[in-house]
């Protein structure tokens, strides 16, 4: 497709969300290529593609600050990775696809409205069996849908109380990239299908990764943008699941 500059101008409003919570952004950028009509064949591809640049740099932004815990990070990496690489060599028929990716999109209008609380501080013991286990779920998840899985990991971290918020937004970004690195490698493997306008979203979603992950990690406040974000995704749920059915 010739690439709208309305498109291109969502990306990076889009990633600049992500970006200030140490997300990467693929539910964003799946719920726009549903709206602009893209093929099932690219979006996920493309998606995660968009997912590796955006959450790199978010998670320079957090590391740098010294929020990084890696004891948090390995067990979920450690259930999520060979699992994302599953998930992404499934083959999935497209109206269940984007029944699937309709109803994640709903989820994630429900994490973005419905906030867990900001902690200062891990408020209860970590615990790695667990971690392991939803790594794995998140994991498979992600590699069939096409995104990294830090949009459900970061409740799940702030919700036990594993972590606080700036630890958080920076697990959750080398999450996202490492499990989309590996959704990516699975789906080479079966015959993988990029856009040929990719380096222009790259573009566009690179500069509002940057912009994101600068202002988020001056805490500037995004509610306004978060529950517009919140519209559109919910939106593109409803045009995907709705004709499905009809």
């Amino acid at each position: 497709m010739e690439t709208p500059l309305i498109f291109l101008l969502a990306l990076f409003v889009v990633a600049a969300l992500y970006a200030s919570v140490g997300h990467g952004g693929a539910s964003g950028y799946l719920a726009l290529m549903a709206l602009f009509g893209l093929s099932t064949l690219t979006m996920k591809s493309s998606a995660l593609t968009l997912n590796l640049f955006v959450s790199a740099i978010s998670f320079y932004a957090y590391y740098r600050q010294g929020y990084f815990r890696f004891k948090i990070l390995w067990p979920f990496i450690l259930g999520s990775i060979p699992l994302a690489f599953v998930g992404a060599r499934l083959h999935i028929d497209p109206t269940v696809y984007k029944v699937i990716l309709g109803i994640f999109l709903a989820i994630a209008v429900a994490r973005m409205v419905f906030q867990p609380k900001a902690r200062t501080e891990a408020v209860t013991r970590f615990q790695f069996l667990p971690a392991i286990a939803i790594g794995a779920f998140l994991g498979l998840f992600s590699g069939m849908i096409g995104i990294g899985g830090g949009i459900i990991l970061s409740p799940v971290l702030l919700l036990l109380g594993w972590a606080n918020v700036k630890e958080t937004a920076a697990v959750s970004a080398i999450f996202i990239f490492l499990n989309s690195t590996a959704g990516l490698a699975g789906l080479y493997t079966t015959g993988i299908h990029i856009d040929t306008e990719i380096v222009f979203w790259i573009g566009a979603a690179l500069s509002g990764g940057l912009v994101g992950a600068h202002l988020g990690a001056a805490k500037l406040s995004f509610t306004g943008l978060r529950y517009l974000l919140a519209m559109v995704l919910l939106l593109a749920s409803f045009k995907l699941i709705i004709p499905s059915f009809f």
